[in-house]
């Protein structure tokens, strides 16, 4: 079957930045919906009309990934806001309750980069913003999506991935 909206594809890729550096690899095949909320947009281009077996190389620049960097989107909150253990690399969705930096998404995952005895650094970038990566992916298989698939726009899972608007690889965060 040839990969047009909508269907279902299973893929693995290996993930590198442009110095071709890995960032992140999924070994074992996960399945994405095709033509919907599943993959980017870049991503989608690339694949149509492929099929099983096919691998697909593309490079993606930041604004075709997770956009540029935005340094206003780093803050720094007091350390008290905080759990008594906490150390770079945790992640919170939204600020704190009584943060003091203003007009921050409210909706952003924060991920802590620094930690002192009075305040807390926290960056609310996608951890691959502002970065152009090189993406080779596997198609594994292509099939007809059901129902629910198409009514939802989405294979409904908790697929990992840099690749969707819901997605995050465990690698990443």
């Amino acid at each position: 079957m040839m990969i047009s909206a909508p269907c279902v594809v299973s893929l693995t890729w290996l993930l590198a930045d442009a110095q071709n550096r890995p960032i992140d690899e999924l070994k074992d095949p996960v399945e994405f919906f095709f033509g919907g909320n599943d993959l980017l947009a870049k991503v989608e281009e690339a694949l149509d009309g492929h099929v099983t077996g096919d691998e697909v190389q593309l490079q993606l620049e930041p604004e075709h990934a997770f956009g540029d960097y935005r340094a206003e989107l780093v803050c720094f909150e007091d350390r008290q806001l905080f759990p008594e253990v906490l150390e770079p690399g945790m992640a919170f969705e939204g600020l704190p309750a009584g943060h003091a930096t203003q007009d921050m998404p409210a909706d952003a995952i924060y991920v802590v980069t620094e930690v002192y005895p009075t305040h807390v650094v926290l960056d609310g970038n996608h951890p691959l913003a502002g970065i152009a990566l090189r993406l080779t992916i596997q198609v594994r298989e292509v099939r007809e999506a059901n129902d629910d698939e198409v009514e939802a726009h989405s294979v409904g899972s908790d697929a990992p991935g840099l690749l969707g608007a819901g997605a995050s690889s465990s690698s990443l965060h």
